[in-house]
């Protein structure tokens, strides 16, 4: 039976070499011969020995060699909501190359034991991906000390950032309803406020910045072309169900209505599916736009604003490595003095669901 050498120090002493040299084996392979390297690996292989324990490594260098990403949502949202999708495919495109791991830390619905959940990740910085203002997460990520930089919200703190101008991506999307010659607009939006609210909904009390912005944004738009008293409908989860749930408490209580703006994506295929459902045209009896430019409305040809997901997650990675790189270094002069901040730019595609109101005198 061949002896087990488990640790890095036994198979050293085995094979005759420093433990440097076994190290290296793994972690510096140019500085060893191809030989050598390859009768340190067959060794341990035979032997069972795993390689360097990385926790080991971590004390030495300061690096776990992951990045955390603070989410507000449960852990399975971050699978299946498209935008959250793009935008984690953007962070992993950053860390390509670099042997850095991500780390998903669901803040969820939920904040009991935020201090907990948080500072037991171990991570090298971290990714605050629309998290509340005010949120206990979001105070037990700074509480952490390490580098932290925030996607989307909440805007307006002294803190790394990366986003979209919410406000005035949207307008577009408003300003093509009115330019097809639509009064009679409803708006459906996600989640407003940090407590659960389901209904219509005051989007001056809204502390979620950004569907605020694009709420508050669309409505500017109608107001200066004097379309007022547009009635707004929130839902606190954005999955299919509550998108045409959504859809139908809108619909059913303004049968006015020619023509609905949504704040997400996901909103406006809950409409498409709803007015399929009920026989509703679009966009002969109802225009309808969106907001994120997923995949799947492009290819239903949604009218939508198209944001830079993708784009979201890999500046955000790379800027937060450079962070980690400064703080780990304590490299005072390649700290920003001031918070670096990013906005990305959007586009909005025409697609085929807005059209003229139908003449309510035409059958």
């Amino acid at each position: 039976m061949v002896k087990r050498a488990r640790t890095l120090a036994a198979l050293a002493a085995e094979l005759g070499v420093s433990r440097t040299t076994v190290s290296n084996a793994y972690n510096h392979p140019d500085q060893l011969s191809p030989e050598l390297r390859r009768r340190i690996l067959q060794a341990a292989g035979e032997r069972g020995y795993p390689g360097p324990d990385p926790m080991a490594r971590s004390l030495r260098t300061r690096r776990v060699g992951s990045l955390g990403v603070l989410l507000t949502e449960h852990l399975t949202y971050a699978f299946e909501d498209a935008a959250s999708v793009d935008f984690l495919a953007g962070l992993a495109q950053a860390s390509e190359g670099t042997e850095t791991a991500l780390t998903l830390i669901p803040a969820g619905p939920s904040e009991k034991d935020a201090s907990a959940l948080v500072g037991r990740a171990a991570v090298d910085g971290i990714v605050v991906y629309s998290v509340a203002e005010g949120d206990p997460h979001l105070a037990a990520a700074q509480a952490r000390g390490v580098p932290l930089v925030v996607c989307d919200q909440p805007k307006g703190l002294d803190l790394p950032f990366v986003g979209i101008d919410d406000r005035e991506a949207i307008r577009p999307a408003a300003r093509a309803l009115l330019d097809a010659g639509h009064t009679r607009i409803g708006i459906l939006s996600i989640r407003l406020h940090r407590a659960r609210h389901d209904g219509p909904a005051d989007v001056e009390t809204a502390d979620l910045h950004v569907q605020r912005d694009r709420v508050r944004g669309a409505c500017e738009e109608f107001s200066a072309a004097g379309v007022t008293g547009v009635p707004v409908i929130t839902r606190h989860i954005n999955d299919h169900a509550t998108c045409l749930s959504a859809a139908e408490e809108l619909l059913t209580t303004h049968p006015e209505l020619t023509a609905v703006l949504c704040t997400t994506d996901s909103m406006a295929l809950g409409v498409l599916d709803y007015a399929r459902r009920r026989g509703i045209a679009v966009p002969g009896d109802l225009s309808v736009t969106g907001f994120d430019g997923i995949r799947t409305a492009l290819l239903r040809g949604l009218s939508t604003v198209i944001q830079p997901n993708q784009d979201k997650g890999r500046v955000a990675g790379r800027m937060l490595q450079e962070l980690i790189d400064a703080h780990l270094a304590d490299d005072t002069d390649a700290a920003p003095t001031t918070a670096p901040r990013v906005i990305l730019g959007t586009t909005f595609h025409s697609g085929s669901t807005v059209s003229r109101p139908r003449d309510p005198r035409t059958p």
